[in-house]
């Protein structure tokens, strides 16, 4: 894309924008129903759930606003959401999506199932890379899928090691002659990765998808967090790298969502994006998979991705000071807890397991938090191997209210 045709998409550059992480009150957010206001007591402080603690976006109140108030409040049809995400993609990740063959659905996680049930049978394997979101396992499961995993190293870097010895099992056969078995099987990919907040580089996506076409291992990605990279590289935009940017990705599968960006999770909706060699698989997804798609939703979604860069960008200066001051304050309150260094999402994975009072198991580290600090972390257990002894700590909230979690972190983990 030229400068001129950049110029031509680019939203217009409004006046400085407030970190929205600022705006809400305790106060103000104990009033919302959602479930982390109201999966624990109200003494409970909740740092754990994916939601932010933003006001809602002008943007997207004045985009539902207008829908409402022309009654467009009916079913969706075509590919607004993909056109809306085409030029976002372009203008921070230097990647321009097919639109053409793009699918909107529900959501990230419901379209995933979707490629799974194009790409593989019951009785096939997923492989995943842990720790990792646990409706990584969830979901393929309730699919009949079998899941394997293939553990991120200590550093938390993808391990061709362990991929390799995970497709194989998947296959059950070996490289040079393809799959022993017949067996298809998909690798499903966190990219950006979360919990770890890793950004995986240009090089590793590129060893990943020759391992995975290797063994006839089809790549499908979850890029929900991409919007969330901190990292600039030289000519400013984010180090994410979209998977179908990389040399390989012909036949990948990639979705995308504005909902963890913009919080917008009670709004939420998806597109599935492939490589030429993934648009009649995209095609192959059943018409009825859209039926459930919430046209507001997709309105909400478009104003995000086509008006929100100054919102987001607020937000990820926001996010970068709060991981700054959690940082310090577990050095200065608990400094046997180890923070994962992280190039993205608003979230931080902590090491626990040399923090934990005598006679306390790593298994146990999210409830002693919870009954001691009255605080509510992710815990890591769920998030498969690696995650035991782990919590995830929610960053996207108040100074006030991330330190106050701290600080009551640090008080019981020192009994």
């Amino acid at each position: 894309m030229t400068a001129t045709e950049r110029d031509a998409v680019a939203p217009p550059v409004p006046a400085a924008v407030e970190c929205p992480l600022d705006e809400p009150t305790l106060d103000d957010l104990r009033r919302r129903t959602s479930v982390k206001w109201r999966a624990y007591p109200p003494d409970v402080l909740p740092l754990f759930v994916a939601e932010m603690d933003t006001p809602t976006a002008p943007f997207v109140a004045d985009a539902v606003a207008r829908a409402l108030a022309i009654g467009d409040t009916g079913y969706d049809l075509g590919t607004t959401y993909a056109e809306a995400l085409a030029p976002f993609a372009e203008r921070r990740w230097g990647w321009t999506p097919d639109v053409a063959s793009s699918r909107t659905l529900p959501d990230v996680m419901v379209a995933i199932s979707e490629v799974l049930r194009v790409l593989t049978a019951p009785g096939d394997a997923v492989v995943v890379t842990p720790p990792v979101y646990p409706p990584f396992f969830a979901f393929p499961r309730n699919e009949g899928r079998h899941v394997l995993e293939a553990p991120l190293t200590a550093d938390a870097r993808l391990d061709l090691v362990t991929l390799a010895d995970a497709f194989q099992r998947a296959t059950c056969g070996g490289p040079g002659g393809g799959p022993g078995s017949g067996r298809r099987a998909v690798l499903l990919l966190c990219n950006p990765h979360n919990p770890t907040g890793t950004v995986h580089t240009r090089a590793e996506l590129e060893a990943v998808l020759a391992l995975a076409d290797r063994y006839g291992v089809r790549v499908v990605a979850d890029e929900i967090h991409a919007p969330f990279t901190f990292e600039r590289v030289a000519d400013g935009s984010a180090a994410f790298v979209p998977l179908l940017s990389v040399a390989g990705s012909e036949r990948a599968v990639v979705v995308h969502s504005a909902s963890k960006a913009f919080n917008l999770a009670g709004l939420r909706a998806a597109v599935a994006l492939g490589g030429p060699g993934a648009a009649e698989d995209l095609r192959r997804i059943p018409e009825l998979a859209g039926h459930a798609v919430n046209h507001l939703a997709v309105l909400a979604h478009a104003a995000a991705y086509t008006e929100g860069d100054a919102w987001l960008d607020a937000l990820l200066g926001g996010v970068a000071r709060n991981r700054a001051l959690a940082t310090r304050l577990l050095a200065e309150h608990a400094p046997a807890v180890r923070v994962q260094a992280a190039e993205a999402t608003y979230l931080a994975w902590l090491d626990v397991r040399d923090a934990l009072p005598d006679g306390v198991a790593d298994a146990q580290a999210h409830g002693l938090v919870l009954e001691r600090a009255r605080v509510a972390l992710g815990d890591g257990v769920p998030f498969g191997s690696g995650g035991t002894g782990r919590l995830r700590l929610n960053l996207a909230t108040s100074p006030a209210i991330l330190a106050d979690g701290v600080r009551r972190l640090g008080a019981a983990l020192a009994g």
